[in-house]
C-alpha cells in the first residue's frame, strides 16, 4: 500500500529508499543529482540481473498538509569542488555504440549500481565494491574497495554509490533482496581501502566539501519507512556525526540531492502535494541553509542551478500542472519566480538534465515520448519527437557538457542508447545490431471512453503475424495511483510471453500520472472509482475491438494496483479468467483506520481519512476489494504476498484471501455439479521486502499459473526464458 510518489528527477530513485506502496525499486523521477549515475551494459550471454531501476524521477509527489512557518530555527545550529570533467577526446556515446556494434541485444547483463567519478568507475563486482579506471571499465582490472560479506548479510547488493569530491572517501549503500533495511558504509581510498564508518538505515546520501578541504557526508535517517532526519558527519582525524535537522510533520518526508554542478546541496521537505526545498552552500556547508520558499499547500517544486540562477520545476499558478521557472540564486523566494517554458497539456515532465549551455526536458505527451531541448542563451527550443515503440527513458547520469545521452526502453525492447550532441543539434541512435522484436512484433497507441466521456490512453503489444487476435491469450496490467506512470521498463518474461502470442496491454487509468497532474488528482481520494471505470472500459474496448476475450483474458498488477483489480473482480468478474497479484493493497478501509502502520498518515492525501471523515470513510467503502467481497463467480487468482512486508500489510491480504474463499464456497453451493471452482492461491515468500521485481521463483509461478488457468502449452515460453533468465 503506502507509497511515495516519485520524484523530481531522477535523484530520487537512489535517494529515497523505495518510496511507496508500490513502485518499484522504482521507481521518483525528475533532476539527474549529484555524482553522476549510470547503467552500464555490459556484455554476458542471455543474462540480466537486476533489472533495470530507473533514477529518480520527478514529479508525481505531492498531496495535502496544512501550510505553517518554518525557520532556520528548526535546524541544529553547528560549524567543492565540481566533478572533474571527461577528457576532450571521450565521448561516451561513440564508446558505448562501438561496443554495441557487433553484439546482438539480447545478450547483455545491465549494471545499475555504478557510478563514474575522475577518472575510475565505482561498482559492484561479485559481493565486492570496486574501482576501476574508466577505460578499463569492462574488463577484470579492478581494485577491491570493500567485500560486502564483511557485513554478514544475506545476499547483498549495493543500491547506490557517492564519491567525496576529491576521491578521499566512496559511500556505498547495501541493501539485500529480501529487506527494505539498508546499511551505508563509508570508506577511506588508500593504498589500503579500509572502511571507516557505517550507519544503518540510511535513505538518501550525499557528499559535499567545507573550506578547508573537509569532506562532509550529509545522510538522511530512516525510522519506520518514515525519513525525517538529516545527519552530517565528517571523518579522519576530525571525525563527528550529528544531527542537522528533524521534521515534526509526519505527512512530510526529506531527501537529499546535489545539484549537478554540485554548487548546491538540496534538502526537500515533501508529502504527497507540497514541497520545501532549502539550500545547503556545497562550498560553505557549515554555514545556515536558505531556504527557497516555506511549504505552500498544493505548490510542488523542485530546483537545479547554473550560473547563479536557480531553475524551479514547479506546479504554482494556472494550470496547476509542471511548468519550468528560474530565479536569481540570491532571490529565491516565489514572488520572483520568472516562467520560462510551459508545457503542453497532457505532458509529463519525466525527467530534467541540465547543462552549460542547455536544459533537456523527458516528456511524455499523449502517450509518446519527446525530449525538448531549450538553448538557455537564447531560450530556443527544439521538439524532438521519439520512436512509436519507445514507452519510458532511462536517464544516463553524466558530466559531459556535449552531449546528453539516454536510453529508451519498453516492456518488451531492451534498452537503446541515443545521444543528443548540442554542437551539432541533432540526436544520434545506437547503430548495429537491431533487436528483432523490432519487425515480429507491433505497438499501437489506442484509447478508450470512460462512463464520464473521458479518453484513457492504452498501450498494447502483440506479434505482427499473429492471426485472429480475438483467440489470443491477453494479458492486461493496471496501476492507476499516487501519480505514478505504469512501469514499462523491459520485462523479459513479457518479451517472452509476446513471443509465445500474448497480446500485452498497459492500461494509464487515472490516477496515475501519464498524462500529468491533473490526471492523477482525477483518480484519487473520492475520484477514486474514476481509476475503476477507466479499467473496466478499457478490457472492454480491446475485447470490442477483437483483443482477445474474456476466457482467454488475464488481469495482473502489484502493490497499490491491487486496489483496481481486485475492485473490478467483484464488479465485472466476468471480463477475466485470471489474475495475479504481487504484494497487493486489498484491504484499504482497515489499513487506513490504524494509524499506528508506519505510512498511514502519509498516505492521507491519496485514499482519505476514513477515522475522521464519514464521506471518505464511506466512499472508500464503495470500492474497498476487502469489502465487496460476495458469492458470486470469480476468476482464478494468484497472489505473492511477504511475510514482512512493511508497506502492504499480510494481515489484510489474508484476510481478503480468506473472505474471497469462503464467498466463493458458499457460490458454489447453489451452482450445481458442473460448476468449475475458481483457483485463490496465496503464496506467502518469507523476507521483509515490498516486491522483489526479479525474483524467478515468482517470474515463474506466475506464467505457471496464467498458461494452467488458460489451458495453453507453456513448453516453450519456459524453454524461450530460459535465455534471460538463470535457473
Amino acid at each position: 500500500m503506502q507509497q511515495k510518489s516519485k520524484l523530481f528527477l531522477q535523484a530520487l530513485k537512489y535517494s529515497i529508499p523505495h518510496l511507496g506502496k508500490c513502485m518499484q525499486k522504482e521507481h521518483l523521477n525528475h533532476c539527474n543529482f549529484a555524482d553522476r549515475y549510470y547503467h552500464r551494459i555490459k556484455l554476458k550471454k542471455y543474462h540480466l540481473t537486476k533489472c533495470l531501476q530507473n533514477k529518480p524521477s520527478i514529479s508525481e509527489l505531492a498531496r495535502n498538509i496544512p501550510s505553517r512557518n518554518f525557520s532556520c530555527k528548526n535546524f541544529l545550529s553547528s560549524k567543492q569542488e565540481n566533478e572533474k570533467p571527461l577528457s576532450e577526446n571521450m565521448d561516451a556515446f561513440e564508446k558505448v555504440r562501438a561496443k554495441l556494434e557487433t553484439q546482438p541485444q539480447e545478450e547483455y547483463e545491465i549494471i545499475n549500481a555504478e557510478i563514474k567519478h575522475g577518472g575510475f568507475v565505482y561498482y559492484q563486482e561479485g559481493c565486492c565494491l570496486v574501482r576501476s579506471k574508466d577505460e578499463e571499465a569492462d574488463n577484470d582490472n579492478y581494485e577491491v574497495l570493500f567485500n560486502l560479506e564483511e557485513l554478514k548479510l544475506e545476499q547483498p547488493f549495493i543500491d547506490c554509490i557517492r564519491v567525496a569530491p576529491d576521491e578521499k572517501y566512496v559511500a556505498a549503500k547495501i541493501r539485500t533482496e529480501d529487506s527494505e533495511a539498508s546499511t551505508c558504509i563509508v570508506v577511506k581510498l588508500s593504498d589500503q581501502p579500509v572502511m571507516e564508518a557505517s550507519f544503518p538505515n540510511v535513505s538518501s546520501f550525499e557528499w559535499v566539501k567545507d573550506e578547508e578541504d573537509e569532506d562532509v557526508l550529509f545522510y538522511t535517517f530512516q525510522r519506520n519507512l518514515r525519513c525525517h532526519d538529516v545527519y552530517r558527519a565528517t571523518f579522519g582525524d576530525n571525525k563527528r556525526n550529528e544531527r542537522f535537522y528533524t521534521e515534526k510533520d509526519p505527512s512530510f518526508f526529506v531527501f537529499l540531492y546535489l545539484t549537478k554542478d554540485s554548487r548546491f546541496l538540496t534538502m526537500n521537505i515533501m508529502s504527497k502535494t507540497t514541497s520545501e526545498v532549502w539550500l545547503i552552500d556545497g562550498l560553505s556547508p557549515w554555514d545556515p541553509p536558505v531556504l527557497i520558499q516555506k511549504r505552500i499547500h498544493g505548490v510542488l517544486y523542485y530546483v537545479e542551478h547554473r550560473d547563479d540562477e536557480l531553475y524551479i520545476l514547479t506546479n504554482v499558478g494556472e494550470p496547476t500542472e509542471f511548468k519550468l521557472m528560474r530565479t536569481a540564486a540570491d532571490t529565491p523566494a516565489i514572488m520572483n519566480w520568472d516562467l520560462f517554458f510551459t508545457m503542453k497539456r497532457n505532458t509529463k515532465v519525466v525527467d530534467l538534465d541540465m547543462f552549460k549551455d542547455h536544459c533537456v526536458l523527458f516528456l511524455k505527451h499523449s502517450n509518446l515520448l519527446y525530449v525538448n531541448v531549450i538553448g538557455l542563451a537564447d531560450d530556443s527550443v527544439r521538439s524532438l519527437k521519439l520512436p512509436p515503440w519507445a514507452c519510458g527513458f532511462i536517464i544516463d547520469t553524466n558530466s559531459d557538457p556535449k552531449n546528453c545521452p539516454f536510453q529508451l526502453c519498453s516492456p518488451i525492447r531492451p534498452p537503446k542508447y541515443y545521444t543528443y550532441k548540442f554542437a551539432e543539434g541533432k540526436l544520434f541512435e545506437e547503430t548495429g545490431h537491431e533487436d528483432p522484436i523490432t519487425k515480429t512484433s507491433r505497438v499501437l497507441r489506442m484509447e478508450a471512453k470512460s462512463k464520464d466521456g473521458k479518453l484513457v490512453p492504452m498501450t498494447v503489444f502483440h506479434k505482427t503475424d499473429s492471426e485472429d487476435l480475438q483467440k489470443k491469450p491477453l494479458l492486461v496490467q493496471v496501476y492507476g495511483a499516487y501519480g505514478m506512470d505504469l512501469k514499462m521498463n523491459f520485462r523479459p518474461e513479457r518479451r517472452v510471453l509476446v513471443d509465445d502470442g500474448w497480446i500485452l496491454a498497459y492500461c494509464h487509468v487515472r490516477g496515475g500520472g501519464e498524462l500529468g497532474l491533473q490526471w492523477h488528482a482525477d483518480g484519487r481520494l473520492t475520484k477514486k472509482l474514476n481509476g475503476l471505470a477507466d479499467l473496466e472500459a478499457c478490457i472492454k474496448t480491446l475485447h470490442d475491438q477483437g483483443f482477445s476475450q474474456p476466457s482467454l483474458t488475464a488481469l495482473t498488477a502489484f502493490s497499490a494496483g491491487g486496489v483496481l483489480v481486485g475492485a473490478l473482480c467483484n464488479s465485472s468478474p466476468e471480463l477475466l479468467r485470471a489474475v495475479t497479484l504481487e504484494a497487493p493493497f486489498l484491504d484499504v478501509l482497515n489499513t487506513m483506520m490504524d494509524t499506528t502502520l508506519p505510512l498511514t498518515l502519509e498516505e492521507l492525501e491519496e485514499w482519505g481519512n476514513p477515522s475522521s471523515d464519514e464521506n471518505h470513510k464511506n466512499y472508500i467503502k464503495r470500492y474497498c476489494p476487502c469489502q465487496n467481497i460476495k458469492p458470486q463467480h470469480y476468476p482464478s487468482i494468484h497472489i505473492t504476498a511477504y511475510e514482512n512486508d512493511e508497506r502492504v500489510p499480510l494481515k489484510g491480504i489474508v484476510n481478503y484471501t480468506e473472505k474471497l474463499k469462503e464467498a466463493i464456497a458458499e457460490h458454489a453451493k447453489d451452482s450445481g455439479e458442473g460448476y468449475q471452482v475458481p483457483n485463490i492461491i496465496l503464496d506467502i515468500q518469507p523476507g521483509g521486502n515490498h516486491v522483489i521485481e526479479d525474483s524467478h521463483k515468482k517470474i515463474t509461478a506466475q506464467i505457471k499459473f496464467l498458461y494452467e488457468e488458460l489451458g495453453l502449452d507453456s513448453t516453450s515460453v519456459f524453454d524461450n526464458l530460459k535465455k534471460y533468465l538463470k535457473f
